[in-house]
């Protein structure tokens, strides 16, 4: 069978439209492989390449950065990777080595950083190169839909619990049950948290327990700081709701020495009464994705706890609408688009 020498991909064609091209398959360079993509989370970050002014003599770019799929080829200097080998690449996908967070050993906040589908090409494609110092290697017993939004969604949320510093046994809020919030509990109640899941709505409660919460809070019932005083406080929130208003009123609802945790970029700003922070030793932070490491770590645990995410899958050719109900939060919970396994691939 002859190898295909073009590839469909999905590039920006202008601000907020997407639109498929076809083009040369590529030759990885040195320190890359070229990875047949099998599928790709479409996440609420993406945003932040389809809806920028497109610059018409730069080449327009791929986004996606919840990627898993095979090895397709290497390029010069790649060792410890084999073609057919099992792969994701994340939202961060290289570092520069150089820069003092680098030099530091906190590669995380790399100052000039490969970010998959923002500075480089991602994953709504068939095909894409990825620097090999950025690959993640994928269980084959992990459905590739199924993981690729763990890649992103779920390293934030996994990540940000494990280092939280909360305990088993203690307290610990969920703040929203949609793209990272559904992974947020099932991760936090695998890890023998005290769960506690807030969201809008009384519908919402089944779902939350569904997923392993302790105790649904309504946000629209009453006070979320009233329901988590009645708790003794919450050791940790997460904020994955992006609500500033929201993310507001957990602060004084914290234990003392208690922790919220932002992982979700609210339109609106966050405002914080010194008093709560003063009195009690609370603190607000942020963070942010992981390591390589860390994201082998994220799909081994989910593989043990049966920790899955709630998708619709979409081909690549419906690209824009799978962007597009993710921007209007249509989806429950995660946009992935899937590649056409039945095409042959580029086998070289």
């Amino acid at each position: 069978m002859a190898k295909p020498a073009t590839y469909r991909a999905v590039v920006v064609k202008a601000r907020g439209l997407l639109e498929i091209v076809e083009r040369a398959v590529p030759d990885p360079g040195h320190g890359q492989v070229r990875i047949r993509v099998e599928a790709c989370g479409v996440c609420h970050s993406d945003s932040a390449t389809v809806e920028r002014d497109i610059d018409d003599d730069v080449q327009r770019l791929v986004p996606g950065h919840e990627v898993v799929g095979r090895i397709d080829a290497l390029g010069e200097g790649v060792k410890g990777w084999q073609i057919g080998q099992r792969v994701g690449v994340g939202f961060l996908a290289g570092e520069d080595r150089s820069c003092p967070s680098c030099r530091e050993g906190d590669i995380v906040n790399c100052q000039n950083p490969v970010i998959t589908g923002m500075n480089t090409d991602g994953g709504y494609a068939e095909i894409m190169l990825a620097e090999a110092r950025g690959l993640v290697r994928v269980p084959e017993e992990l459905d590739a839909a199924e993981a690729a939004p763990l890649l992103c969604a779920g390293l934030t949320t996994f990540n940000a619990l494990r280092n939280s510093g909360a305990r088993a046994g203690d307290v610990v809020a969920i703040h929203g049950l949609g793209g990272l919030g559904h992974l947020a509990v099932q991760f936090a109640s695998r890890m023998g948290f005290h769960t506690v899941a807030i969201a809008r709505g009384a519908d919402k409660a089944g779902l939350a327990l569904q997923l392993g919460a302790h105790r649904y809070i309504d946000a629209s019932a009453g006070s979320v700081t009233d329901a988590l005083r009645t708790l003794g406080g919450a050791k940790v929130a997460l904020g994955t709701a992006p609500t500033g208003k929201g993310m507001s009123e957990l602060v004084p609802g914290l234990a003392p020495r208690g922790k919220l945790i932002v992982v979700a970029v609210p339109h609106d700003a966050v405002a914080l009464n010194a008093v709560d922070l003063i009195f009690g030793g609370r603190s607000v932070v942020g963070a942010l994705t992981g390591t390589v490491a860390d994201n082998e770590q994220t799909l081994a645990f989910a593989k043990l706890q049966n920790i899955r995410p709630m998708i619709e899958t979409f081909p690549l050719e419906q690209a824009q609408a799978a962007y597009d109900r993710m921007m209007r939060a249509d989806v429950r919970f995660r946009a992935v688009l899937v590649m056409d396994q039945n095409k042959p691939g580029v086998n070289l």
